[in-house]
């Protein structure tokens, strides 16, 4: 397998070799941007000849330090490069300044995406690409796969209203959508009329559409802090939800997202509650942990670990859902769903931004059974699947897609 950063580094496209070289470029990247070599792809552009001007850092730096909604400071590389955060205070910091691209003529977006439509990289590359469009530059994406797999079964969880888009979701698509990051970016490109010569995607060669990242013969890199493992990507669609509530998603812990809890939920009684519904692909297995930061920090919390047992039946979103209405039933007093604000909005619950709707908050509020509210965020509504089918096809129209052209 060639993610678009592998077919530069090895010369395996004339025209992205031409690209680069010689030209004033701006890079837009975080650690997970390496080669199946583990080369960083600030290295791969300078090593092409290019003149690397800047470097963006998305939500969590540019070296991948900073926690979740933590502000991140401008910086120098080793190499004196100036890094310009794309994370800060305010949603207006989401972007790139005018001054910053100014003696730039080509952004280079090299950044792994999870699979679920929460995960800010690929809001900030498209917030990246329309600031170029407006300041008449040229974009190029260097694709890299969906390590939960683009199977069109796997799509998950309906289209947000439009009311409830924000930093995670900018545009309506289906939570688990089975893209990749360049598709999504070709997608919004061809909505809003940026045309082909300003932006390319140098698409994944060699590897099967429906395959995971254990296929990638290559290690996992962590592309954020709370994302260690393939199996965090896998079980997060769903997790990720647990940020909209008081339960600790497992931050501090070594498995974030596969456990969560609280001091006051009792672990063995949720698996049970949990197995009576029958799930698919998954087990979960009732645990204590202690996380040494953020929610709960230095208490010991009941709770449950996730553990798939078949990825191609395993549903995230149904699961975690399901499993949050049942923690609710046990103390309606003690859960809380989160109000303060959430990636730069204020007026709206956690929750509700990130299911897409109030429709499961206000179930669970009302007490309805699990498997229901799980129903409601789960599956699909008409046009949710034809969005990505329409994502698919935008991305041949801008993809640089043979290694030979």
């Amino acid at each position: 397998m060639f993610t678009g950063l592998d077919r530069l580094a090895a010369g395996q496209s004339r025209s992205l070799m031409r690209a680069l070289r010689g030209t004033r470029v701006a890079l837009l990247a975080h650690p997970a941007s390496v080669t199946r070599d583990l080369v960083h792809a600030a290295d791969v552009v300078i090593g092409q000849g290019a003149r690397l001007k800047v470097i963006f850092g998305p939500e969590h730096g540019f070296g991948g330090e900073a926690q979740d909604m933590i502000g991140v400071e401008d910086a120098r590389d080793r190499n004196g490069i100036p890094i310009r955060s794309l994370y800060g205070a305010d949603f207006s910091a989401l972007e790139p300044r005018a001054e910053d691209l100014a003696d730039v003529d080509l952004l280079v977006v090299d950044l792994q995406d999870v699979g679920a439509r929460y995960y800010t990289f690929v809001w900030t590359a498209l917030l990246a690409v329309r600031v170029c469009q407006k300041l008449g530059k040229r974009a190029l994406i260097l694709d890299r796969p969906n390590p939960i797999g683009g199977d069109p079964s796997s799509i998950e969880g309906r289209r947000q209203q439009s009311a409830f888009r924000s930093f995670v979701g900018l545009e309506a698509i289906p939570i688990r959508h089975a893209l990749t990051l360049g598709e999504i970016i070709a997608w919004r490109a061809g909505e809003e009329g940026i045309p082909p010569e300003q932006l390319e995607v140098a698409a994944v060669t060699g590897l099967a559409r429906d395959a995971h990242a254990p296929a990638w013969d290559r290690p996992f890199i962590a592309p954020s802090p709370n994302m260690p493992t393939y199996r965090t990507a896998l079980v997060y669609p769903g997790a990720c939800l647990l940020e909209g509530t008081n339960l600790s998603e497992g931050r501090g812990t070594t498995q974030p997202f596969e456990v969560f809890g609280a001091p006051w939920l009792d672990g063995a009684k949720l698996a049970h509650d949990f197995h009576a519904l029958e799930p698919a692909g998954v087990r979960v297995r009732p645990l204590t942990f202690q996380p040494m930061f953020h929610k709960h920090a230095g208490l010991i919390c009941g709770g449950v670990q996730v553990h798939v047992t078949d990825s191609g039946t395993f549903r995230p979103i149904a699961t975690y859902v399901a499993l949050v209405a049942l923690a609710r039933q046990q103390d309606p007093a003690r859960f809380a769903f989160r109000t303060e604000p959430y990636e730069f909005v204020k007026d709206i619950p956690a929750f509700d931004l990130l299911t897409g709707d109030d429709e499961a908050r206000i179930l669970m509020e009302k007490g309805a059974p699990p498997d229901e509210v799980a129903q409601a965020v789960s599956r699909l509504h008409n046009g949710d699947a034809e969005i990505v089918h329409i994502a698919r096809e935008a991305g041949a129209r801008y993809c640089l897609a043979h290694p030979h052209t």
